[in-house]
Parts: C-alpha cells; sequence; structure tokens
C-alpha cells in the first residue's frame, strides 16, 4: 500500500546526497527564499558543506549549520526570513589556496611549509 503524500507536498525526508536542484528552500519563518540550484558537498570527507539556492536577488550560499530539515521537494532552514535575505553570494573555498615561501615574506614562509612537510 503507498503512503500518503505529505500535505505540504515536501515529500520525504531525504540525505543530503539525495537532494536535486530545484527544491524549494523556505526560511524557518515558512517566507520562501529560493529554490536549490547545487548542493555542496566535500567528498573526500563525505561531508554537507551546504546548498547553493537561486533567489531573486541571484545565487546564494546556504553553510550547512543554518540548514534545517532536507525533503524531496523542500529544504528548511534555521534562519529566518530577514537572515536569508542576508546570505553571502557563493565563492571559490578558501580552503583550497596555494601557499608558497613568497607568501610570507623572506624566512618565514620556509619554516612554515618545513612544518607542514613534516
Amino acid at each position: 500500500m503507498a503512503r500518503a503524500e505529505e500535505p505540504t507536498g515536501r515529500g520525504e525526508r531525504i540525505a543530503f546526497e539525495a537532494l536535486e536542484s530545484g527544491a524549494r528552500v523556505e526560511a524557518s519563518d515558512g517566507t520562501e527564499v529560493g529554490h536549490v540550484k547545487r548542493v555542496m558537498i566535500v567528498h573526500e570527507k563525505h561531508l554537507f558543506d551546504g546548498i547553493v539556492i537561486r533567489t531573486p536577488a541571484g545565487d546564494r550560499f546556504v553553510d550547512a549549520p543554518e540548514v534545517d530539515e532536507i525533503y524531496e521537494r523542500l529544504v528548511t532552514l534555521k534562519i529566518d526570513g530577514a537572515e536569508a535575505a542576508e546570505l553571502p553570494k557563493p565563492e571559490a573555498n578558501p580552503g583550497a589556496i596555494r601557499l608558497d615561501a613568497s607568501s610570507f615574506g623572506r624566512g618565514a614562509g620556509r619554516r612554515f611549509l618545513d612544518r607542514f612537510r613534516r
């Protein structure tokens, strides 16, 4: 016997890996914020990093701790509509920078890099 559909049309709860683009995104106060554009995953560590959403103001990034629940057709946030309006634009991952000796001035960079090579 098939289960009855949720009255809100949100579907079943799912894991972040199954979330597809187009799902509606709502703030904690019920305000519609936008729609999922892309799920951000750190594949090497199998970690949910957040989502990029399409909003009337352009693409915005929602960090994983700000995501409350994930359903087949709906993502709810832990922040309200006013906070959601202040979400940042998505940017490149700052953790993926390249450091070399010139990044730290004369001598300091070599000592820094030597510590990470050990």
